[in-house]
């Protein structure tokens, strides 16, 4: 982080630079630091306008965020730019335009360190040299639990650092009719006080204006250490001339409620919250469980109810006037029959297309479980699921990880660094691939319209449901045999109110969630359809040419040939479903892309026969299961949510716990997944 000995000088406003790494090493550097659920995300994204990146801390596993952060809009090249994401300017008297690097600090109740997000937070705050350090941080608090909040602010303030604290949650105080003043808590606290709102884009430009003012400052002095008993304070009793903790801690609940006394007032004292009430239902050991499995039901079937006639429009649209429009083409250039027309109408436009189709459902499953985390409900949600994983034998705070994991398992690795343990680490890594992640969730739902129909919804949250219980008994069966020393910690998470959820943000999170799907389409997808549609051209006898093989007799097809007999027993044992599992281990929406490039370079000449990859995918597993479709497809649903899961997870796992049990997770995983596929289809041909 940069030193000031340029008195600021005026930097271009950096609209098409990198944002990810920041202003530039000559820019001041914003931290935001806060603890979870403050709004310190949603601040952050406010601030950047969501250009950012995220990287590993050098010499760290710890991810933090940086992007750019403009303190006024005066001067910007470029109308509505998105680096400058703050109104008005910063002052008739200073026009400039400062460009900042912000970064978004992972989140920290404390400057005690529990875990290695904490420390990354400590370190750099702290343990660093005074040329590293921020130029300001920005402290978030929140307006309706101020006491609960400035602890942090406390441990702040009694070092030589440029503060500036936000005000989160004002709506919320208000609403519990709780005063504040900005200006006595300002001068209670000695530091600037601003209120924002980044849920609504409220007071941003205050915010702006205070760190543009501190940062013409000189670093203030620590604040004072008072205490009943100076001379233990100061000189410590052992004499040894460190302050002596006890006084230390007296001191700083002290400081905060002269603070929380000089600059807010209860004006009807405390009385239960719209919150509170509504908790007393949601968080209550019988009825809070069978809530949340409700709600995710409710979300599940409308995400397969309202985004199937989308899907079947899209589908209409690939299969139907863009491959003519193809062919089309590439018979107007003298390329049809060719090579290059076969990869790109069975390969990209098949197999890319096909995962396409399913955008629309990822869109409106993106925006549902928005919806509920900006209410407030998913904190509750794991509140509610930690209770039960606890009274199973699991880690307490392990089941973050978890949530977080059923939206990617990549970063739900990453969310292991919350626990404070090693071993709790490693236990819980292994068990975020058993969650069923949103790329699972595509070929879920083909499967589930396919085989079950108008219940398919259903169909999906059963896998989920499945897939809980999966993360359940392997986590208790290496309890018992490879970590039963293991301590559980209870979960400790501060719950925050609930809220009307605001369009833009519920927007925001959509896109760049949906942003991310949209990459891997086009990155790994595409590679994946390539290497496939090779392997697919490639014939095993002589005198064909290249291209010009049946799937069934390319170095594809009889690599697939070779390994289904040991899926007999799963009940879908066809080459062209088992190929789409060696497919899957690159990543998990491949297995449509493949599926589809099968069925479209392998289409029946008989008009009567079904070409329609739904059909199709249907037949075979009628056919390979000896007439029983659904079981069949039942493990074959189970088997995709427990096998190892895609290389980007694999990756995360060696970054986190190193090669050794990431290959011992693969292996657990496949015997996991072969078992109970195999469970399913033998006890299911019985019962269905």
């Amino acid at each position: 982080m940069t030193q000031l000995t340029q008195s600021l000088t005026s930097i271009p406003c950096a609209c098409h630079g990198g944002q990810g790494d920041g202003a530039g090493p000559d820019s001041p550097t914003i931290a935001l630091v806060g603890a979870p659920n403050t709004g310190k995300s949603t601040l952050f994204n406010s601030l950047t306008g969501q250009r950012v990146t995220m990287g590993n801390w050098p010499g760290t596993t710890v991810e933090v965020s940086r992007g750019i952060w403009c303190l006024n809009r005066t001067g910007c090249d470029q109308v509505g730019c998105e680096c400058c994401v703050t109104s008005g300017s910063a002052g008739e008297s200073d026009p400039e335009v400062w460009t900042t690097t912000l970064v978004d600090l992972p989140g920290a109740y404390s400057l005690d360190p529990q875990s290695p997000d904490e420390e990354l937070t400590r370190a750099l705050l702290l343990d660093v040299a005074d040329e590293e350090k921020p130029d300001v941080v920005v402290v978030l608090a929140d307006a309706y639990r101020l006491a609960h909040s400035l602890y942090l602010v406390s441990q702040i303030r009694e070092h030589p650092l440029r503060v500036v604290v936000a005000l989160t949650m004002v709506d919320i105080a208000q609403a519990r009719e709780i005063e504040l003043d900005t200006r006595a808590l300002s001068k209670a606290m000695g530091v600037q006080v601003v209120a924002i709102d980044p849920r609504r884009r409220q007071g941003l430009e205050k915010l702006a204006q205070a760190v543009q003012k501190e940062l013409h400052k000189a670093v203030p002095a620590p604040r004072r250490i008072r205490s009943l008993s100076e001379s233990i304070a100061l000189i410590g009793a052992d004499g040894t001339g460190e302050i002596d903790s006890f006084a230390l801690e007296e001191d700083r609940f002290a400081w905060i409620q002269e603070v929380v006394s000089a600059g807010s007032r209860s004006v009807n004292g405390y009385k239960p919250s719209f919150s509170d009430r509504v908790d007393r239902v949601v968080t209550a050991p019988v009825i809070g469980p069978l809530i949340f499995l409700a709600v995710m039901w409710v979300v599940f079937q409308l995400t397969t109810a309202v985004a199937a006639p989308l899907q079947d429009f899209l589908d209409w649209f690939f299969t139907g006037p863009l491959t003519d429009w193809a062919l089309a083409g590439f018979a107007a250039i003298g390329l049809g029959g060719s090579v290059l027309e076969g990869f790109v109408v069975n390969g990209l436009i098949a197999g890319v297309g096909t995962l396409l189709t399913f955008v629309p459902l990822m869109a409106i499953m993106f925006v549902l479980l928005a919806l509920l985390e900006d209410s407030g409900y998913l904190a509750r949600a794991a509140l509610v699921a930690d209770r039960l994983m606890r009274m199973l034998g699991l880690p307490g705070k392990a089941f973050l990880p978890f949530i977080v994991g059923f939206g990617c398992n990549v970063p739900g690795i990453a969310a292991t660094r919350i626990l404070s343990h090693a071993s709790q680490r490693v236990l819980t890594s292994l068990l975020v691939p058993f969650t069923a992640c949103t790329a699972r969730l595509t070929v879920f739902v083909m499967i589930g319209t396919i085989f079950f129909g108008p219940f398919a919804g259903t169909a999906v949250f059963a896998m989920y449901v499945i897939s809980i219980v999966i993360v359940v008994l392997g986590g208790l069966l290496l309890r018992k045999t490879l970590w039963r020393d293991l301590v559980d910690e209870p979960l400790i998470i501060d719950l925050p109110p609930y809220q009307r959820p605001t369009l833009r943000l519920t927007a925001s999170v959509t896109w760049l969630r949906l942003k991310g799907f949209l990459q891997t389409a086009s990155g790994i997808i595409v590679v994946t359809v390539a290497i496939v549609w090779a392997l697919q051209s490639i014939p095993t006898q002589p005198g064909v040419a290249f291209g010009e093989t049946s799937v069934g007799d390319s170095a594809y097809g009889v690599a697939a040939k070779a390994i289904t007999p040991v899926f007999e027993p799963t009940g879908f044992a066809t080459w062209e479903t088992t190929s789409t599992m060696v497919v899957g281990f690159v990543a998990k929406e491949a297995v449509i892309s493949s599926w589809a490039q099968t069925y479209a370079l392998d289409e029946p000449e008989a008009d009567d026969q079904p070409g329609e990859l739904g059909a199709r995918v249907y037949s075979d597993f009628n056919e390979s299961s000896g007439g029983h479709p659904i079981p069949a497809a039942l493990a074959f649903m189970v088997f995709l949510l427990a096998y190892t899961p895609c290389v980007a997870t694999l990756a995360a796992q060696v970054r986190e716990i190193g090669w050794k049990w990431t290959l011992f997770g693969v292996a657990m995983q496949l015997v996991f997944a072969y078992v109970l596929s195999v469970g399913v289809f033998q006890i299911g041909r019985l019962l269905i």
